[in-house]
Protein backbone atom coordinates (compact mmCIF):
# COMPACT_ATOMS: atom_id res chain seq x y z
CA UNK A 1 0.00 0.00 0.00
CA UNK A 2 1.47 3.17 -0.72
CA UNK A 3 1.01 6.71 0.62
CA UNK A 4 -1.73 7.67 -2.52
CA UNK A 5 -4.01 4.95 -1.20
CA UNK A 6 -4.42 6.15 1.90
CA UNK A 7 -4.54 9.75 1.12
CA UNK A 8 -7.68 11.15 2.07
CA UNK A 9 -8.59 8.82 4.36
CA UNK A 10 -9.82 9.67 7.94
CA UNK A 11 -7.70 8.11 10.97
CA UNK A 12 -10.71 8.01 13.34
CA UNK A 13 -8.45 9.96 16.16
CA UNK A 14 -10.07 13.44 15.55
CA UNK A 15 -7.82 14.53 12.82
CA UNK A 16 -8.86 15.29 9.00
CA UNK A 17 -6.65 14.32 6.42
CA UNK A 18 -5.24 16.52 3.63
CA UNK A 19 -7.11 15.56 0.71
CA UNK A 20 -5.68 15.08 -2.92
CA UNK A 21 -5.19 17.84 -5.40
CA UNK A 22 -6.92 16.37 -8.40
CA UNK A 23 -10.97 16.11 -6.94
CA UNK A 24 -12.70 12.83 -7.94
CA UNK A 25 -16.01 13.15 -9.45
CA UNK A 26 -18.85 13.03 -7.60
CA UNK A 27 -21.13 10.77 -9.90
CA UNK A 28 -20.18 8.33 -12.46
CA UNK A 29 -20.82 9.92 -15.84
CA UNK A 30 -23.27 7.18 -17.19
CA UNK A 31 -24.95 7.30 -13.25
CA UNK A 32 -28.75 9.07 -14.03
CA UNK A 33 -29.38 12.03 -11.85
CA UNK A 34 -32.37 12.26 -9.95
CA UNK A 35 -34.57 15.49 -9.23
CA UNK A 36 -33.98 16.56 -6.07
CA UNK A 37 -37.09 18.55 -4.09
CA UNK A 38 -37.21 22.25 -2.70
CA UNK A 39 -36.08 22.75 1.48
CA UNK A 40 -38.52 24.23 3.58
CA UNK A 41 -37.70 27.95 4.38
CA UNK A 42 -36.43 28.36 8.14
CA UNK A 43 -38.31 31.53 10.12
CA UNK A 44 -38.39 31.82 13.53
CA UNK A 45 -40.60 31.44 16.00
CA UNK A 46 -42.27 34.60 16.97
CA UNK A 47 -45.19 33.12 19.24
CA UNK A 48 -49.22 33.30 18.62
CA UNK A 49 -50.34 35.81 16.49
CA UNK A 50 -51.18 39.53 18.93
CA UNK A 51 -54.96 39.90 19.47
CA UNK A 52 -56.31 43.30 18.33
CA UNK A 53 -56.26 45.56 21.05
CA UNK A 54 -60.47 46.30 21.25
CA UNK A 55 -59.75 42.02 22.51
CA UNK A 56 -57.69 43.79 24.93
CA UNK A 57 -59.44 46.17 26.54
CA UNK A 58 -62.50 44.40 26.69
CA UNK A 59 -60.65 43.45 29.90
CA UNK A 60 -59.74 46.16 31.56
CA UNK A 61 -61.36 47.00 34.95
CA UNK A 62 -61.69 50.87 33.93
CA UNK A 63 -63.93 51.08 30.73
CA UNK A 64 -63.15 53.31 27.59
CA UNK A 65 -64.75 55.12 25.71
CA UNK A 66 -62.86 56.86 22.24
CA UNK A 67 -63.82 60.16 20.66
CA UNK A 68 -62.40 61.90 17.82
CA UNK A 69 -61.45 65.55 17.59
CA UNK A 70 -65.49 66.15 16.94
CA UNK A 71 -66.57 64.77 20.11
CA UNK A 72 -67.78 61.68 18.57
CA UNK A 73 -67.91 58.23 20.44
CA UNK A 74 -65.33 56.00 18.06
CA UNK A 75 -65.37 52.77 20.16
CA UNK A 76 -66.82 51.90 23.36
CA UNK A 77 -65.44 49.00 25.65
CA UNK A 78 -67.96 46.30 27.02
CA UNK A 79 -67.25 47.54 30.58
CA UNK A 80 -68.20 50.99 29.67
CA UNK A 81 -71.70 50.11 27.92
CA UNK A 82 -72.14 48.27 30.90
CA UNK A 83 -71.89 50.97 32.67
CA UNK A 84 -73.11 53.77 30.63
CA UNK A 85 -75.63 52.34 28.43
CA UNK A 86 -76.48 55.92 27.43
CA UNK A 87 -73.19 56.43 25.42
CA UNK A 88 -73.48 55.03 22.18
CA UNK A 89 -71.13 54.27 19.21
CA UNK A 90 -71.21 56.66 16.18
CA UNK A 91 -72.96 59.55 18.63
CA UNK A 92 -71.89 62.19 19.90
CA UNK A 93 -70.39 61.75 24.11
CA UNK A 94 -72.29 64.97 24.44
CA UNK A 95 -75.77 63.44 23.64
CA UNK A 96 -75.81 61.23 26.27
CA UNK A 97 -76.79 63.15 28.91
CA UNK A 98 -74.37 62.54 31.56
CA UNK A 99 -73.61 65.55 33.39
CA UNK A 100 -69.96 63.71 34.71
CA UNK A 101 -68.75 63.51 31.22
CA UNK A 102 -67.72 66.80 29.47
CA UNK A 103 -64.35 67.99 27.93
CA UNK A 104 -64.20 71.06 31.22
CA UNK A 105 -64.32 67.99 34.16
CA UNK A 106 -61.49 66.32 33.24
CA UNK A 107 -61.45 64.36 36.50
CA UNK A 108 -64.28 63.55 38.48
CA UNK A 109 -66.66 61.08 40.51
CA UNK A 110 -70.51 61.13 40.44
CA UNK A 111 -73.24 58.56 40.82
CA UNK A 112 -75.00 57.40 38.23
CA UNK A 113 -77.57 54.17 38.36
CA UNK A 114 -76.88 53.72 42.00
CA UNK A 115 -73.46 53.46 40.81
CA UNK A 116 -70.28 55.53 42.00
CA UNK A 117 -68.72 56.57 38.99
CA UNK A 118 -64.61 57.96 38.73
CA UNK A 119 -64.11 59.21 35.39
CA UNK A 120 -60.56 60.95 33.75
CA UNK A 121 -59.76 62.17 30.30
CA UNK A 122 -57.07 61.37 28.37
CA UNK A 123 -55.61 63.40 25.18
CA UNK A 124 -54.62 61.70 22.48
CA UNK A 125 -53.42 62.30 18.85
CA UNK A 126 -55.38 64.22 16.38
CA UNK A 127 -57.10 65.77 18.95
CA UNK A 128 -59.05 62.79 20.17
CA UNK A 129 -59.58 61.71 23.52
CA UNK A 130 -59.95 58.71 25.68
CA UNK A 131 -62.44 58.91 28.73
CA UNK A 132 -61.13 56.39 31.33
CA UNK A 133 -64.43 55.00 33.45
CA UNK A 134 -64.42 52.56 36.43
CA UNK A 135 -66.67 51.80 39.03
CA UNK A 136 -65.53 52.76 42.90
CA UNK A 137 -68.93 51.89 44.48
CA UNK A 138 -67.67 48.81 47.02
CA UNK A 139 -64.53 50.80 47.25
CA UNK A 140 -65.95 53.92 48.13
CA UNK A 141 -68.79 51.92 50.22
CA UNK A 142 -65.36 50.39 52.06
CA UNK A 143 -63.82 53.23 53.06
CA UNK A 144 -67.23 54.94 54.15
CA UNK A 145 -67.54 52.29 56.38
CA UNK A 146 -64.16 52.29 58.02
CA UNK A 147 -64.89 56.05 58.44
CA UNK A 148 -68.23 55.14 59.79
CA UNK A 149 -66.80 52.74 61.85
CA UNK A 150 -63.62 55.13 62.98
CA UNK A 151 -65.95 57.48 64.23
CA UNK A 152 -67.98 54.86 66.21
CA UNK A 153 -65.33 53.93 67.62
CA UNK A 154 -63.48 57.49 68.36
CA UNK A 155 -67.12 58.50 69.25
CA UNK A 156 -67.75 55.38 72.03
CA UNK A 157 -64.08 56.66 73.07
CA UNK A 158 -65.28 59.99 74.36
CA UNK A 159 -68.00 58.59 75.82
CA UNK A 160 -65.98 55.95 78.04
CA UNK A 161 -64.19 59.04 79.12
CA UNK A 162 -67.01 61.30 80.02
CA UNK A 163 -69.03 59.01 81.95
CA UNK A 164 -65.82 57.91 83.96
CA UNK A 165 -66.33 60.77 86.10
CA UNK A 166 -70.07 61.66 87.76
CA UNK A 167 -70.86 59.60 90.29
CA UNK A 168 -73.87 61.45 90.99
CA UNK A 169 -76.91 59.70 89.46
CA UNK A 170 -78.09 63.33 88.40
CA UNK A 171 -74.55 64.33 86.55
CA UNK A 172 -74.14 61.01 85.11
CA UNK A 173 -78.19 61.34 83.36
CA UNK A 174 -77.37 64.76 82.09
CA UNK A 175 -74.33 63.97 80.68
CA UNK A 176 -76.18 60.50 79.03
CA UNK A 177 -78.32 63.33 77.01
CA UNK A 178 -75.96 65.47 76.08
CA UNK A 179 -73.66 62.92 74.69
CA UNK A 180 -76.46 61.41 72.62
CA UNK A 181 -76.79 64.53 70.68
CA UNK A 182 -76.42 64.94 67.91
CA UNK A 183 -74.53 61.95 67.46
CA UNK A 184 -76.91 59.26 68.18
CA UNK A 185 -80.35 61.34 67.59
CA UNK A 186 -81.84 65.31 67.60
CA UNK A 187 -83.82 64.74 70.85
CA UNK A 188 -82.81 62.09 74.01
CA UNK A 189 -84.69 61.05 76.58
CA UNK A 190 -83.46 58.98 79.90
CA UNK A 191 -85.39 57.79 82.01
CA UNK A 192 -85.07 56.21 85.29
CA UNK A 193 -86.21 52.96 87.17
CA UNK A 194 -88.98 54.62 88.96
CA UNK A 195 -88.24 55.34 93.19
CA UNK A 196 -91.33 55.20 95.25
CA UNK A 197 -93.75 55.53 92.44
CA UNK A 198 -91.48 58.40 90.79
CA UNK A 199 -89.50 58.53 87.50
CA UNK A 200 -87.28 60.63 87.20
CA UNK A 201 -86.32 62.02 83.51
CA UNK A 202 -83.76 64.00 81.52
CA UNK A 203 -84.31 65.58 77.67
CA UNK A 204 -81.49 66.95 75.61
CA UNK A 205 -82.70 68.74 71.97
CA UNK A 206 -80.64 69.95 69.29
CA UNK A 207 -80.15 73.75 68.63
CA UNK A 208 -81.81 74.54 65.50
CA UNK A 209 -78.08 76.35 64.54
CA UNK A 210 -75.36 74.29 65.13
CA UNK A 211 -74.69 71.09 67.34
CA UNK A 212 -75.16 72.40 71.15
CA UNK A 213 -77.90 71.35 73.09
CA UNK A 214 -80.36 71.79 76.08
CA UNK A 215 -81.10 69.78 78.70
CA UNK A 216 -84.25 70.02 80.79
CA UNK A 217 -85.37 67.43 83.66
CA UNK A 218 -88.46 66.70 85.65
CA UNK A 219 -90.19 63.94 87.57
CA UNK A 220 -93.00 61.38 85.98
CA UNK A 221 -95.77 59.48 87.84
CA UNK A 222 -94.76 55.27 87.43
CA UNK A 223 -98.04 54.95 86.10
CA UNK A 224 -97.97 57.44 83.23
CA UNK A 225 -94.98 56.14 81.91
CA UNK A 226 -95.84 54.51 78.15
CA UNK A 227 -96.17 50.62 77.96
CA UNK A 228 -92.72 50.66 76.05
CA UNK A 229 -90.86 52.74 78.84
CA UNK A 230 -92.08 49.96 81.13
CA UNK A 231 -91.36 46.95 78.59
CA UNK A 232 -87.78 48.42 78.67
CA UNK A 233 -87.66 48.72 82.39
CA UNK A 234 -88.59 45.08 82.68
CA UNK A 235 -85.69 44.64 80.14
CA UNK A 236 -86.88 43.70 76.98
CA UNK A 237 -85.93 45.98 73.90
CA UNK A 238 -89.57 47.24 71.97
CA UNK A 239 -90.06 46.89 68.37
CA UNK A 240 -93.41 48.51 67.03
CA UNK A 241 -92.50 51.73 68.18
CA UNK A 242 -94.94 54.00 65.40
CA UNK A 243 -97.57 54.60 68.12
CA UNK A 244 -95.27 55.77 70.48
CA UNK A 245 -93.83 58.72 68.11
CA UNK A 246 -97.41 59.48 67.84
CA UNK A 247 -97.75 59.94 71.89
CA UNK A 248 -94.31 61.29 72.40
CA UNK A 249 -94.93 64.05 69.86
CA UNK A 250 -98.93 65.17 71.43
CA UNK A 251 -96.84 64.99 74.74
CA UNK A 252 -94.20 67.42 74.02
CA UNK A 253 -91.03 64.73 74.79
CA UNK A 254 -90.10 65.39 70.99
CA UNK A 255 -89.55 69.19 70.55
CA UNK A 256 -89.23 70.71 67.21
CA UNK A 257 -89.70 67.01 65.69
CA UNK A 258 -93.20 65.90 63.55
CA UNK A 259 -94.81 62.79 64.17
CA UNK A 260 -94.30 61.68 60.08
CA UNK A 261 -90.82 62.65 59.74
CA UNK A 262 -89.29 60.91 63.16
CA UNK A 263 -87.83 57.30 63.93
CA UNK A 264 -87.57 56.18 67.48
CA UNK A 265 -86.16 53.82 69.25
CA UNK A 266 -86.27 52.78 72.87
CA UNK A 267 -83.58 50.78 74.30
CA UNK A 268 -82.75 49.85 78.02
CA UNK A 269 -79.54 51.00 79.92
CA UNK A 270 -78.37 47.34 81.54
CA UNK A 271 -78.09 47.36 85.45
CA UNK A 272 -77.41 45.33 88.33
CA UNK A 273 -80.69 42.90 87.90
CA UNK A 274 -83.05 44.98 85.82
CA UNK A 275 -82.20 48.02 83.82
CA UNK A 276 -81.21 51.16 85.63
CA UNK A 277 -83.45 53.14 82.96
CA UNK A 278 -84.10 53.68 79.82
CA UNK A 279 -82.81 55.70 76.74
CA UNK A 280 -85.22 56.79 74.17
CA UNK A 281 -83.54 58.33 70.66
CA UNK A 282 -85.18 60.15 68.01
CA UNK A 283 -84.42 61.75 65.18
CA UNK A 284 -85.71 63.54 61.77
CA UNK A 285 -85.57 60.84 59.21
CA UNK A 286 -87.84 59.03 56.81
CA UNK A 287 -86.20 55.64 57.09
CA UNK A 288 -86.26 53.41 59.79
CA UNK A 289 -82.71 52.86 61.98
CA UNK A 290 -80.67 51.03 60.08
CA UNK A 291 -78.63 48.32 62.03
CA UNK A 292 -75.59 49.17 62.42
CA UNK A 293 -77.15 52.45 63.96
CA UNK A 294 -79.02 50.17 66.25
CA UNK A 295 -75.32 48.74 67.28
CA UNK A 296 -74.11 51.73 68.08
CA UNK A 297 -76.66 52.97 70.35
CA UNK A 298 -76.64 49.71 72.54
CA UNK A 299 -73.14 50.02 72.69
CA UNK A 300 -74.13 54.20 73.87
CA UNK A 301 -76.72 52.32 76.25
CA UNK A 302 -73.84 49.71 77.88
CA UNK A 303 -71.87 52.32 78.62
CA UNK A 304 -74.44 54.66 80.14
CA UNK A 305 -75.84 51.98 82.10
CA UNK A 306 -72.65 51.03 83.53
CA UNK A 307 -72.00 54.73 84.37
CA UNK A 308 -75.44 55.34 85.92
CA UNK A 309 -75.02 51.95 87.46
CA UNK A 310 -71.98 53.09 89.44
CA UNK A 311 -73.58 56.80 90.04
CA UNK A 312 -76.52 55.16 91.60
CA UNK A 313 -74.93 52.31 93.45
CA UNK A 314 -72.58 55.15 94.98
CA UNK A 315 -75.66 57.15 95.90
CA UNK A 316 -77.03 54.23 97.80
CA UNK A 317 -73.73 53.68 99.72
CA UNK A 318 -73.70 57.51 99.80
CA UNK A 319 -76.85 57.74 101.60
CA UNK A 320 -76.02 55.01 103.89
CA UNK A 321 -73.28 56.56 105.10
CA UNK A 322 -74.79 60.13 105.86
CA UNK A 323 -77.50 58.28 107.64
CA UNK A 324 -74.71 56.08 109.65
CA UNK A 325 -72.79 59.15 110.56
CA UNK A 326 -75.55 61.49 111.59
CA UNK A 327 -75.95 58.70 114.49
CA UNK A 328 -72.40 58.33 115.03
CA UNK A 329 -71.49 62.10 115.14
CA UNK A 330 -71.64 63.08 118.94
CA UNK A 331 -74.91 64.85 119.53
CA UNK A 332 -75.09 68.11 121.66
CA UNK A 333 -75.67 68.10 125.58
CA UNK A 334 -79.46 68.79 126.36
CA UNK A 335 -80.23 72.01 127.18
CA UNK A 336 -79.99 72.22 131.32
CA UNK A 337 -80.49 75.10 133.98
CA UNK A 338 -77.74 77.01 134.83
CA UNK A 339 -75.41 75.15 132.80
CA UNK A 340 -73.69 76.73 129.54
CA UNK A 341 -72.53 73.65 127.47
CA UNK A 342 -69.42 74.72 124.57
CA UNK A 343 -68.14 71.89 122.53
CA UNK A 344 -65.72 71.33 120.07
CA UNK A 345 -65.09 67.80 117.36
CA UNK A 346 -62.12 67.00 115.42
CA UNK A 347 -61.89 63.64 113.88
CA UNK A 348 -58.95 62.57 113.05
CA UNK A 349 -60.34 61.40 109.28
CA UNK A 350 -62.27 64.62 108.02
CA UNK A 351 -64.03 62.86 105.17
CA UNK A 352 -65.98 60.95 107.57
CA UNK A 353 -67.15 63.20 110.25
CA UNK A 354 -66.89 60.49 112.65
CA UNK A 355 -63.95 59.12 115.15
CA UNK A 356 -63.88 57.25 118.41
CA UNK A 357 -64.05 60.21 120.26
CA UNK A 358 -67.49 61.50 121.82
CA UNK A 359 -69.32 63.57 124.31
CA UNK A 360 -72.86 63.69 125.34
CA UNK A 361 -75.26 63.91 128.33
CA UNK A 362 -78.72 63.07 129.50
CA UNK A 363 -81.03 65.20 131.34
CA UNK A 364 -82.35 63.29 135.27
CA UNK A 365 -85.46 63.71 136.78
CA UNK A 366 -84.34 66.12 139.55
CA UNK A 367 -83.30 68.51 136.88
CA UNK A 368 -79.72 67.61 137.35
CA UNK A 369 -77.47 65.89 134.05
CA UNK A 370 -75.44 63.21 133.38
CA UNK A 371 -72.64 64.17 130.98
CA UNK A 372 -69.63 62.53 129.68
CA UNK A 373 -66.30 62.37 127.14
CA UNK A 374 -64.44 59.53 126.47
CA UNK A 375 -62.34 58.11 123.93
CA UNK A 376 -62.51 54.65 122.68
CA UNK A 377 -59.77 52.67 121.24
CA UNK A 378 -58.54 53.68 117.53
CA UNK A 379 -60.05 55.71 115.43
CA UNK A 380 -62.29 55.68 112.02
CA UNK A 381 -65.31 53.74 111.28
CA UNK A 382 -64.95 50.95 113.62
CA UNK A 383 -64.12 53.23 116.36
CA UNK A 384 -66.86 54.90 115.91
CA UNK A 385 -69.12 52.25 115.94
CA UNK A 386 -68.06 51.35 119.03
CA UNK A 387 -68.43 54.94 120.38
CA UNK A 388 -72.13 54.58 118.81
CA UNK A 389 -72.58 51.04 121.07
CA UNK A 390 -71.81 53.10 124.52
CA UNK A 391 -73.77 56.04 124.36
CA UNK A 392 -76.85 53.91 123.32
CA UNK A 393 -75.72 51.88 126.45
CA UNK A 394 -75.29 54.99 128.79
CA UNK A 395 -78.65 56.30 127.47
CA UNK A 396 -80.54 53.51 128.55
CA UNK A 397 -78.64 52.57 131.57
CA UNK A 398 -78.32 56.43 133.05
CA UNK A 399 -82.70 55.31 133.34
CA UNK A 400 -81.76 53.28 136.27
CA UNK A 401 -78.83 54.45 137.29
CA UNK A 402 -78.19 58.09 138.38
CA UNK A 403 -74.51 57.56 140.61
CA UNK A 404 -71.71 58.41 138.70
CA UNK A 405 -69.53 55.32 139.83
CA UNK A 406 -71.98 52.35 139.89
CA UNK A 407 -73.39 54.07 136.40
CA UNK A 408 -69.41 53.50 135.04
CA UNK A 409 -69.29 49.79 136.30
CA UNK A 410 -72.65 48.95 134.71
CA UNK A 411 -70.99 50.47 131.92
CA UNK A 412 -68.09 48.92 131.61
CA UNK A 413 -70.14 44.95 132.40
CA UNK A 414 -72.37 45.61 129.74
CA UNK A 415 -69.15 46.75 127.24
CA UNK A 416 -67.51 43.68 128.31
CA UNK A 417 -70.58 41.26 127.21
CA UNK A 418 -70.49 42.85 124.06
CA UNK A 419 -66.97 43.00 123.13
CA UNK A 420 -66.27 39.43 124.22
CA UNK A 421 -69.43 38.13 122.27
CA UNK A 422 -67.89 39.59 118.89
CA UNK A 423 -64.36 38.90 119.48
CA UNK A 424 -63.48 43.12 119.40
CA UNK A 425 -60.88 43.54 122.32
CA UNK A 426 -61.97 47.27 122.39
CA UNK A 427 -61.85 49.04 125.54
CA UNK A 428 -62.80 52.72 126.25
CA UNK A 429 -61.07 56.29 128.64
CA UNK A 430 -64.00 57.98 130.30
CA UNK A 431 -65.05 60.77 132.51
CA UNK A 432 -68.91 60.09 133.63
CA UNK A 433 -70.33 63.06 136.47
CA UNK A 434 -73.55 64.19 136.76
CA UNK A 435 -73.95 68.39 137.37
CA UNK A 436 -77.04 69.59 139.83
CA UNK A 437 -77.59 73.81 139.72
CA UNK A 438 -77.08 74.90 143.38
CA UNK A 439 -79.68 77.90 144.70
CA UNK A 440 -76.72 80.73 144.46
CA UNK A 441 -76.11 79.51 141.15
CA UNK A 442 -73.43 77.77 141.09
CA UNK A 443 -73.05 73.78 139.94
CA UNK A 444 -72.32 70.71 141.85
CA UNK A 445 -70.01 68.25 139.82
CA UNK A 446 -69.97 64.91 140.71
CA UNK A 447 -67.47 62.82 138.52
CA UNK A 448 -66.52 59.35 138.13
CA UNK A 449 -62.72 58.77 136.34
CA UNK A 450 -62.28 55.65 133.82
CA UNK A 451 -58.71 56.00 133.04
CA UNK A 452 -59.39 59.14 131.27
CA UNK A 453 -57.31 62.61 131.55
CA UNK A 454 -58.37 64.81 134.32
CA UNK A 455 -60.59 67.52 134.00
CA UNK A 456 -59.25 71.59 134.42
CA UNK A 457 -61.28 73.78 136.49
CA UNK A 458 -61.36 77.21 135.36
CA UNK A 459 -61.60 79.80 138.20
CA UNK A 460 -62.88 83.46 138.15
CA UNK A 461 -59.56 84.62 139.19
CA UNK A 462 -57.88 82.78 136.25
CA UNK A 463 -56.40 80.03 138.19
CA UNK A 464 -56.45 76.56 136.06
CA UNK A 465 -56.97 73.75 138.67
CA UNK A 466 -56.57 70.36 137.93
CA UNK A 467 -59.08 68.32 139.13
CA UNK A 468 -57.05 64.32 140.36
CA UNK A 469 -59.31 61.57 139.39
CA UNK A 470 -57.67 58.35 139.15
CA UNK A 471 -59.74 54.90 137.39
CA UNK A 472 -59.62 51.93 135.22
CA UNK A 473 -59.78 51.59 131.45
CA UNK A 474 -63.45 50.89 130.76
CA UNK A 475 -64.22 47.17 129.16
CA UNK A 476 -60.86 45.47 130.07
CA UNK A 477 -62.06 43.95 133.30
CA UNK A 478 -64.99 43.00 135.62
CA UNK A 479 -65.19 44.99 138.52
CA UNK A 480 -62.31 47.75 137.81
CA UNK A 481 -61.14 50.49 140.25
CA UNK A 482 -62.91 53.62 139.64
CA UNK A 483 -62.22 56.71 140.99
CA UNK A 484 -64.59 59.69 141.58
CA UNK A 485 -64.68 63.13 142.98
CA UNK A 486 -66.75 66.20 143.87
CA UNK A 487 -66.45 69.66 142.46
CA UNK A 488 -67.99 73.26 143.12
CA UNK A 489 -68.33 75.66 140.44
CA UNK A 490 -68.88 79.34 141.59
CA UNK A 491 -71.35 81.14 139.02
CA UNK A 492 -68.59 82.32 136.32
CA UNK A 493 -66.39 79.15 136.41
CA UNK A 494 -65.86 76.31 133.99
CA UNK A 495 -64.51 72.29 134.30
CA UNK A 496 -63.22 71.54 130.53
CA UNK A 497 -62.83 68.03 129.76
CA UNK A 498 -60.86 66.82 126.76
CA UNK A 499 -59.15 63.90 124.90
CA UNK A 500 -56.00 63.14 124.62
CA UNK A 501 -55.94 64.46 120.89
CA UNK A 502 -55.34 67.37 122.45
CA UNK A 503 -52.30 67.04 124.91
CA UNK A 504 -50.72 64.10 122.53
CA UNK A 505 -50.73 66.54 119.20
CA UNK A 506 -47.32 66.65 117.90
CA UNK A 507 -45.76 69.77 115.90
CA UNK A 508 -43.54 72.23 116.98
CA UNK A 509 -40.31 73.10 114.95
CA UNK A 510 -39.65 69.25 114.23
CA UNK A 511 -43.16 68.59 114.49
CA UNK A 512 -42.26 65.86 116.76
CA UNK A 513 -43.29 67.79 120.30
CA UNK A 514 -46.85 67.23 122.07
CA UNK A 515 -48.55 69.87 123.06
CA UNK A 516 -48.72 68.47 126.46
CA UNK A 517 -50.95 69.61 129.85
CA UNK A 518 -48.45 72.23 130.51
CA UNK A 519 -49.11 74.33 127.00
CA UNK A 520 -53.29 73.61 127.22
CA UNK A 521 -52.74 75.32 131.30
CA UNK A 522 -51.20 78.03 129.43
CA UNK A 523 -53.59 78.40 126.76
CA UNK A 524 -56.17 78.70 129.04
CA UNK A 525 -54.91 81.51 131.44
CA UNK A 526 -56.94 84.97 130.44
CA UNK A 527 -60.16 82.80 129.79
CA UNK A 528 -62.13 82.63 133.16
CA UNK A 529 -64.47 85.12 131.90
CA UNK A 530 -64.61 83.51 128.16
CA UNK A 531 -68.27 81.82 127.59
CA UNK A 532 -68.18 77.88 127.33
CA UNK A 533 -68.86 77.58 123.86
CA UNK A 534 -65.86 80.02 123.02
CA UNK A 535 -63.73 77.89 125.46
CA UNK A 536 -63.88 75.04 123.75
CA UNK A 537 -63.48 76.77 119.83
CA UNK A 538 -60.19 77.78 121.42
CA UNK A 539 -58.95 74.43 122.93
CA UNK A 540 -59.77 72.88 119.72
CA UNK A 541 -57.81 75.92 117.59
CA UNK A 542 -54.53 76.70 119.70
CA UNK A 543 -54.40 72.33 119.12
CA UNK A 544 -54.95 72.92 115.20
CA UNK A 545 -52.12 75.69 115.40
CA UNK A 546 -50.16 73.79 116.88
CA UNK A 547 -50.41 70.59 114.75
CA UNK A 548 -49.96 72.90 111.53
CA UNK A 549 -52.21 70.43 109.10
CA UNK A 550 -50.22 67.52 109.85
CA UNK A 551 -51.54 64.17 111.18
CA UNK A 552 -53.66 63.87 114.45
CA UNK A 553 -55.45 61.71 116.81
CA UNK A 554 -59.47 62.69 117.30
CA UNK A 555 -60.33 65.56 118.79
CA UNK A 556 -62.90 66.39 121.62
CA UNK A 557 -63.81 68.80 124.03
CA UNK A 558 -66.96 69.74 126.37
CA UNK A 559 -67.12 72.23 128.91
CA UNK A 560 -69.30 73.08 131.42
CA UNK A 561 -70.10 76.94 132.57
CA UNK A 562 -71.92 78.09 136.08
CA UNK A 563 -73.93 80.76 134.76
CA UNK A 564 -76.47 81.05 136.99
CA UNK A 565 -80.04 80.23 136.35
CA UNK A 566 -81.19 83.86 135.08
CA UNK A 567 -78.23 84.13 133.36
CA UNK A 568 -78.21 85.32 129.69
CA UNK A 569 -75.57 83.53 127.20
CA UNK A 570 -72.75 86.19 126.56
CA UNK A 571 -72.85 88.32 122.83
CA UNK A 572 -69.36 89.02 123.06
CA UNK A 573 -66.38 86.74 122.87
CA UNK A 574 -63.49 88.17 125.55
CA UNK A 575 -60.02 89.25 123.92
CA UNK A 576 -57.40 86.88 124.88
CA UNK A 577 -53.68 86.77 125.32
CA UNK A 578 -52.11 84.01 122.70
CA UNK A 579 -50.53 80.84 124.35
CA UNK A 580 -46.69 81.49 124.67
Amino acid sequence: MTAADVRGADPGDGRISTPSTAPAPAWPADMPVRPVAGLPRLTPDRGPPTPAWSEVVEHFREGLIVCDARGVVRHLSPVAGRLLPEVVVGALLAASGIAGLHAASGVGEFTHHDRRLRVRQVPLSAARCCWYVEDVTESVARADALLAERARSAFLAVVGEKLGNPLHPDRAAAAVVRLAVPTLAEVAVLVLAPRSGRARWWRATRAADDDTSTVDSGVLDAVDLPAAIDEALAGTEPHALDWLVEQAVEAGWLPGLAAADASVRVVPLPGRDLPVGVLLVARRTARHHEEADLDLVRAFAARAGAALTTAVLYRDQAEVADTLQASLVPVEPAETAGVQWGTAYRPAQAGLRIGGDFYGSHRLPDGGSVFFLGDVSGKGVEAAVFTGQLRQCLQALHRVESHPGRLLGLLNDALLETTLAHGQGRFATMVLGVVRPRRDGGLTLTMSGGGHLPPLVLRTSGEVESIGLSGMLIGVVPDPRIGEVTVELAPGETCLLYSDGVTEARGGRRGDEQFGTDRLVRALGGCQRMPAPALAERVEQVTCDWLAQREHDDIAVLALRAIGPHSRPARHLHAVSSPP
